[in-house]
C-alpha cells in the first residue's frame, strides 16, 4: 500500500473568492480579531454596505479555518475551549495571506480592464 503525499494548494487554487470570504480574510490582514470584530471591522470598512450575519460569518469561519487560512487561537489562560463565556479569536495564516493578495491582485487586473474599457465615468474638463 503506497502512502499518499497531500501537495500544497496554491493561492491561486482558492479563487476567486466571494466577497463576504474576501472581505473577512482582509479584516484579519491587521490582527487577531474575535466574530463580532471582524463583522464589525467589515461593517466600517464598507460604510455598511457590507454586513455579515453571525450564520454567514461563522460558516465563513468554519471553512477557512477547515482550509487553513486561518486558525482559532487557544483560549486565554484560565478558560477552556468549551468555555460558554469566552469569544473565540482566529488569526490568519501564512497561505491566507497569500490568498487573500491573489484575491487582491486578480481583482486589480479587473479594475485595470474596466478602466482600459471606458467603464468608470470620468468627470468632464471644466
Amino acid at each position: 500500500m503506497s502512502e499518499r503525499t497531500s501537495t500544497p494548494k496554491s493561492p491561486q487554487s482558492y479563487l476567486p473568492l466571494t466577497p463576504p470570504l474576501f472581505h473577512v480574510l482582509m479584516a484579519l490582514a491587521d490582527g487577531d480579531k474575535h466574530g463580532y470584530a471582524i463583522m464589525k471591522d467589515v461593517r466600517q470598512r464598507t460604510d455598511g454596505e457590507v454586513r455579515l450575519s453571525a450564520g454567514t460569518l461563522y460558516g465563513i469561519i468554519k471553512r477557512l479555518v477547515a482550509s487553513g487560512l486561518i486558525r482559532e487561537l487557544d483560549p486565554p489562560p484560565g478558560m477552556t475551549r468549551d468555555d460558554p463565556r469566552r469569544r473565540r479569536s482566529y488569526r490568519l495564516e501564512p497561505l491566507g495571506r497569500e490568498v487573500a493578495r491573489a484575491e487582491a491582485e486578480r481583482l486589480e487586473r479587473m479594475l485595470s480592464i474596466a478602466r482600459a474599457k471606458n467603464l468608470f465615468i470620468r468627470p468632464e474638463p471644466a
